[in-house]
């Protein structure tokens, strides 16, 4: 009973009457809640179905009958942001998900730390470097990794690139799993370029012949 009613008072601002200790300080309110009220009119990056398919994989992966793989970058950046990083990103899970078919006899859940992971927890709210004190870097969501004072301020405007970046990304990532890229039958385009002629090489390609 108790459950449901928190369900039933979940608003999307709620969160806000908790107690936070990893919020930034803006300067600018009035131009953090326009961009909190634009991005409030985007569309979902992540929709309900998809939601329910996961939560239905992981299902299966709590009664044994899945195994999970998580991985992705301990945070996304804006500099480091292109289609070649996002495919090899996708491609390496790939790889490590027919090693794990294989060698556990069992589906694989692949779940992308990707697409939105931009923010980074810090121990304190500021840093001193050589006696200069700045805001710390909570990761490009949020200011610049740069340490001086004009990217250590917090910008609500790199919450909407962040956004424009995530759904770039997962337009690309779905255009692969759902283009055939992620069919086991093609596990031999999988190799990434400086595995080539290499001793790791040649075990994937052996691997990926007995799993055909």
């Amino acid at each position: 009973m108790t459950e449901v009613l928190m369900a039933e008072s979940w608003t999307p601002a709620s969160w806000r009457a908790k107690p936070v200790q990893q919020v930034p300080s803006y300067p600018d309110e009035t131009a953090l809640a326009e961009a909190e009220g634009r991005l409030a009119s985007y569309p979902p990056l992540v929709f309900a179905g998809e939601a329910r398919r996961l939560e239905a994989a992981l299902a299966k992966v709590a009664q044994g009958k899945a195994f999970l793989l998580q991985g992705g970058d301990c945070a996304e950046s804006f500099a480091e942001f292109n289609a070649n990083n996002i495919r090899d990103t996708f491609r390496v899970m790939l790889q490590m998900a027919v090693v794990l078919t294989f060698g556990a006899a069992m589906p694989v859940v692949k779940l992308g730390r990707m697409a939105g992971q931009f923010a980074k927890p810090r121990s304190a709210d500021m840093e001193t470097i050589e006696g200069v004190t700045l805001p710390s870097y909570r990761g490009d969501i949020i200011n610049g990794i740069e340490f001086t004072p004009e990217a250590r301020i917090p910008d609500p405007e790199r919450l909407i690139r962040a956004y424009n970046q995530s759904a770039a990304t997962l337009n690309l990532l779905r255009a692969f799993a759902q283009g055939g890229y992620a069919d086991l039958h093609k596990v031999h385009q999988w190799t990434l370029g400086f595995l080539e002629g290499s001793l790791q090489g040649k075990l994937y390609r052996d691997l990926a012949n007995r799993l055909s």
